[in-house]
């Protein structure tokens, strides 16, 4: 009776897995599905997987003087060619790593120092300012935008790459998850570099940086994905310049009317950004997870 009852409980777990796993994958399923297919194909949510790929003719093609032969072409082509010659897709692509390494790089060089000052050295008030971080990672960034907005205006920043960064070079989640991982590490051992004559702050590049990488990987896939995938920052400070455009910024240049003839240039675009992403995680998969578990020892 026993078994039944935990075999049932498994079965019942797994089930639920499956399903929250289908609701994950199925925007990603319809995303590369769409890139593939035809406007009616995609108006009409038919054709299967890849669509029946049938020969179709693309107007603005024919427009820009072209031959009906050249501009002839299978609905895959179509748009994955429209997705970069619509908009400078390469560019947005290369502003997205500019702003996210540049973040990331900050963030990283102002959370090790701190988190390793809130785990290992003992000092009056230590505990309210590891409260005040805590408290800070329940403030959302909605509530911050219109102070920060005004301020970078009044330095004349917006439209620069330096809006895109600096709000976000302070990183509180990345101060608790490098703090909760450097609590795992033996006193012993900076007590030892000590006694060798090491600084504190060689201590922290040279002793607490080469151990604390799954960690660091842990925090670089969430400071990564959140900055890449962001619209509604980079929507607010970028309104003139189109070659500062990040990836989910630049999706907006396949909006057209209602008649959903960019549907699939703008999902092929979408799979283009997205797979980096994706590429990513896969590769640093299992030091992530190594660094989320590491982080909840103590």
């Amino acid at each position: 009776m026993k078994q039944r009852t935990k075999l049932g409980s498994e079965a019942g777990k797994h089930i639920v897995l499956i399903v929250g796993a289908l609701v994950v994958i199925l925007p990603f399923y319809l995303m590369i599905s769409f890139s593939f297919k035809s406007p009616s194909e995609i108006q009409s949510i038919s054709g299967g997987f890849f669509g029946a790929q049938e020969m179709m003719t693309d107007h603005r093609c024919l427009k820009a003087g072209r031959s009906e032969v050249e501009c002839t072409m299978l609905p895959i082509v179509y748009n994955y060619r429209a997705a970069f010659e619509e908009a400078p897709l390469l560019r947005y692509l290369l502003n997205g790593v500019i702003v996210t390494l540049s973040i990331f790089a900050i963030q990283v060089l102002i959370a090790l120092p701190c988190a390793y000052a809130l785990a290992k050295l003992k000092f009056w008030g230590r505990d309210v300012v590891f409260g005040l971080v805590i408290f800070c990672l329940l403030i959302p960034v909605h509530a911050i935008a219109l102070p920060l907005y005004l301020m970078l205006a009044k330095f004349g920043l917006t439209n620069t790459f330096a809006a895109l960064v600096i709000p976000w070079t302070i990183s509180v989640f990345g101060i608790f998850l490098m703090r909760q991982f450097f609590k795992t590490i033996p006193d012993d051992l900076i007590n030892a570099a000590r006694m060798d004559g090491m600084s504190e702050f060689s201590i922290v590049w040279k002793v607490m940086l080469p151990s604390a990488i799954p960690a660091l990987l842990a925090f670089a896939i969430f400071s990564v994905v959140a900055h890449w995938n962001d619209y509604y920052w980079p929507r607010i400070v970028i309104t003139g310049d189109r070659d500062l455009m990040t990836p989910p910024l630049g999706l907006r240049m396949f909006k057209s009317d209602m008649d959903g003839n960019e549907y699939g240039p703008m999902m092929a675009a979408a799979t283009v950004i997205v797979a980096p992403l994706v590429v990513a995680f896969l590769l640093a998969q299992r030091r992530f997870i190594e660094g989320i578990t590491l982080t909840g020892m103590k």
